[in-house]
């Protein structure tokens, strides 16, 4: 409730008619309370040690003030009920006393009556070390009678308390009245006296003044020794707390090293505790990581330089039968017909294994981090009509129609054209694949940050897990399945690190018997972080063909016009809104579409 509170206070507005001084300092406490929320929920849950003192705190608090509380409770009942036994005793036997001082008189306007009342209520007041008592009487043809004399009573003694004594019941009330000399409190006993003259109402007043002080003094000192205890409490939880928390905070700092590359870091141990033990424990850990890190670094380094090294060596060999495997081509129509296939099957193994030396090459630049972006502005249009040019003549063999949608300007990102071909040729070329003679749709969009391609095929498609696996090295959907375009099986895998290269991502989708589409995402300007993409990874008309609601022909619905993509403000790993299934279709598991995003 606070956070929307503080939120809900920062965002209203003093009216214009409000004085700017006073709209400053409404905006200034505004803005600070929200500031110190923000920072106190931050470090809250950034601080083992704060949640563990500020919990202790408050349950020793809860616990401590409830202790306080009855003991104080306890104390002031006692004090009241030997207060109340007291003043019992007392007013028995003043209600003995006046009942024997008034034997002899039997009718109320004796003139002795007056002065015989006023002794006994002396007598009966006189003890001041009872804390002042003062006394009263009255009754049917007796006028109220107090001592000391010319004193207010009758406001405190209320009409409950006066009903309980004329029915014949002794009773006592706590009320607060000023008899004379102020209001204080008072414990108001009365008693009825039987006499000749008939019955009489006999009141005393003890103050309580000293028993509210007593009880101020008790609880006061139960407070101030309960917030003692609280804080000595929190600062035992600290020091305890602080004892176990230093230790993770050291490992903590030690496992952010490592994993910066430190790996020589270790803990300090001490003592033979469980800490103690934690420390070796981890130390144990972080040597054997070193070790296998070092080995796999070797063994990686190895395999890199084994790679780029028969890469390099396979050079001269390929040149030379490249050359005979030419001049054979060159000639091959002076040779028999087996020997002329002979040639073409020699002539075309060698390209794809020219291909593929060069792809390694490549990967091996990637993997040994020495490749470098030559990024410049570039107008992506071009390169996208380039590379779909490029692929005409192979998607006209194929049976195949590239359907490409492009904006009518020019689209301008800090790119490095030549790798963003070389990944647009392995995403149309893989289309091209996978197609099965269906069309195959490319489209550029942009937006002020970022700019995006997506090549959608209508094919095969991919089964659930499987577009998690596509930019694998060598991997194949359906290794039985033969090659049209030649491709070596580290397209993607070298289109994905020339995503990685330029900070951008490079995303798959795809269902079975739906297709496939891929979505590649660079941003505009070279080394900006990417936030969202301009066009959609999941295709709208991804559930035409598995809904069992649809019930427009698929004609009509394919005719329907398709809405231009927008921005889609997501991160990657969140699906756009356009990738979801709407609310009111129902998919079927076998064909409900996957996706992964590979993000640098």
């Amino acid at each position: 409730m606070t956070a929307p509170f503080l939120s809900a206070l920062a965002r209203i507005r003093p009216s214009a008619r409000t004085p700017a001084l006073a709209r400053h300092l409404w905006q200034q406490v505004a803005r600070r309370s929200h500031t110190a929320w923000v920072a106190a929920r931050r470090a809250w849950r950034r601080s083992l040690q704060l949640r563990i003192v500020t919990i202790t705190l408050v349950v020793s608090a809860a616990l401590v003030g409830a202790f306080g509380y009855v003991v104080a409770q306890g104390i002031t009942n006692g004090m009241l009920d030997s207060k109340v036994e007291r003043s019992q005793q007392d007013a028995e036997r003043g209600a003995t006393a006046i009942a024997q001082q008034l034997q002899a008189f039997s009718q109320p306007n004796d003139p002795d009556l007056a002065n015989t009342l006023t002794d006994v209520l002396r007598d009966l007041s006189t003890p001041r070390q009872s804390g002042g008592v003062v006394t009263a009487v009255r009754g049917s043809g007796v006028t109220l009678k107090t001592y000391p004399q010319n004193l207010i009573v009758s406001s405190a003694i209320t009409a409950d308390l006066r009903r309980s004594v004329t029915s014949g019941r002794q009773a006592h009330q706590i009320v607060t009245a000023d008899i004379g000399g102020g209001a204080k409190p008072y414990l108001v006993y009365g008693t009825p006296v039987v006499t000749r003259l008939g019955p009489l109402e006999f009141y005393q007043f003890f103050p309580l003044t000293d028993e509210v002080s007593m009880a101020n003094k008790v609880t006061t000192t139960v407070a101030a020794t309960g917030a003692a205890l609280v804080l000595l409490l929190a600062v035992v939880a600290a020091l305890v707390t602080r004892l176990v928390v230093l230790p993770v905070r050291v490992a903590a700092r030690t496992a952010q090293r490592l994993s910066a590359g430190l790996l020589d870091q270790r803990m300090v141990v001490r003592g033979e505790d469980d800490l103690a033990l934690l420390a070796a424990s981890f130390n144990q850990m972080a040597e054997n990581l070193q070790r296998q890190i070092v080995r796999l670094e070797d063994m990686s380094r190895l395999q890199r330089r084994f790679t780029s090294d028969v890469s390099h060596e396979l050079r001269t060999p390929l040149t030379t039968v490249r050359m005979a495997a030419d001049l054979l081509f060159a000639r091959r129509e002076e040779f028999d017909a087996a020997t002329t296939r002979s040639v073409e099957l020699l002539q075309a193994e060698l390209d794809r294994f020219e291909a593929l030396l060069t792809d390694l090459l490549e990967i091996s630049r990637f993997d040994a981090g020495f490749a470098v972006l030559d990024a410049e502005p570039t107008d992506l249009v071009q390169v996208v009509q380039r590379v779909v040019a490029r692929f005409a003549t192979l998607a006209d063999r194929a049976g195949v129609e590239l359907r490409v949608r492009v904006p009518p300007t020019p689209v301008i990102a800090e790119v490095d054209a030549r790798r963003v071909e070389r990944v647009l040729r392995n995403l149309i070329g893989n289309a091209i694949e996978h197609a099965e003679a269906k069309p195959v749709d490319i489209a550029l969009g942009a937006s002020d940050s970022a700019v995006a391609v997506t090549v959608r095929d209508h094919g095969v498609g991919l089964r659930a897990g499987e577009e998690k696996l596509v930019f694998n090295r060598f991997w194949r959907a359906d290794p039985s399945r033969a090659r049209q375009t030649g491709g070596t099986g580290l397209g993607l895998s070298i289109s994905l690190e020339d995503a990685r290269l330029h900070g951008g991502w490079l995303e798959a989708w795809g269902a079975p018997h739906q297709g496939a589409q891929f979505r590649l995402t660079l941003p505009v300007r070279a080394g900006e972080r990417l936030t969202s993409s301009p066009l959609r990874l999941v295709p709208l008309d991804a559930y035409l063909d598995v809904s069992p609601l649809e019930v427009r022909p698929r004609q009509a619905i394919e005719a329907a016009p398709v809405p231009e993509p927008g921005p889609t403000p997501h991160a990657p790993g969140d699906a756009a809104p356009g990738d979801r299934v709407p609310a009111q279709r129902e998919v079927p598991d076998q064909a409900t579409p996957t996706r992964s995003e590979v993000r640098t």
